[in-house]
């Protein structure tokens, strides 16, 4: 079987008061993360940091929170709305009850090779989705890819039978549970920090997640056997 695989986004959003009021005086741009600092995604919105603070003479950057020092993707989506926090890079799965559209690139078996995937997010369709965000009060900064999502358990997942009543841990989204549980698993909702621990106790038999995601928590020390989810 040579089967098509789900692409992971990455999203950066930010609210439309806070761009509007911090264009007329110096800030640093307080940006959320459950990652490492170190890890490529908050090594990118540093890196936008850094554009940022050269474009405006070093009046303006971005500060990163990471390790979610505050809180789930979920908690620091509110946090933005409210304007607690200026900016979020999450998973486009964390939108997907808020803005339908974001649900688009995380259905399996949609893109055919990573070509596909790029022009398509890359493009008219990617920037449609971003505008999609302004009717829910953000602005869509950018989208960008952090990796095919992979199944990765206690045991040997070869086969779709051998998902077969798994406790698999999935993002907090309607899309991702009813994916699971098409492949005969049980979901379990659950903020990436607490993966680690689920795995550990036994609450989870099984997670999906990018390698990158996979390495960083160490998920490999309870769950051994990956395979690519679609």
């Amino acid at each position: 079987m040579n089967p098509r695989p789900t692409r992971r986004l990455a999203f950066v959003a930010a609210a439309i008061a806070t761009l509007v009021a911090a264009s007329a005086s110096a800030r640093d741009f307080r940006s959320a993360d459950v990652h490492a600092k170190d890890f490529p995604t908050n090594m990118a919105v540093k890196y936008m940091g850094e554009q940022l603070s050269k474009a405006t003479g070093g009046k303006d950057n971005i500060k990163i929170f990471g390790d979610s020092s505050l809180g789930s993707e979920k908690d620091t989506v509110e946090q933005v709305k409210i304007g607690a926090i200026d900016m979020v890079r999450v998973s486009t799965a964390t939108f997907h009850g808020i803005v339908p559209e974001s649900m688009i690139p995380s259905l399996p078996f949609l893109f055919r090779d990573m070509d596909h995937f790029r022009k398509a997010m890359y493009g008219a369709q990617g920037d449609r989705i971003l505008a999609a965000f302004d009717k829910a009060g953000f602005v869509g900064l950018c989208l960008y890819e952090s990796g095919a999502r992979s199944i990765y358990a206690k045991k040997p997942v070869k086969t779709i039978a051998d998902m077969k009543g798994l406790k698999v841990r999935v993002q907090q989204s309607d899309l991702m549970v009813s994916m699971i549980g098409a492949l005969g698993a049980s979901a379990t909702p659950m903020p990436f920090a607490e993966v680690y621990t689920g795995l550990k106790t036994g609450l989870l038999d099984a997670a999906e997640n990018n390698i990158p995601s996979y390495e960083e928590a160490k998920h490999f020390e309870s769950a051994s056997s990956r395979r690519r989810a679609t």
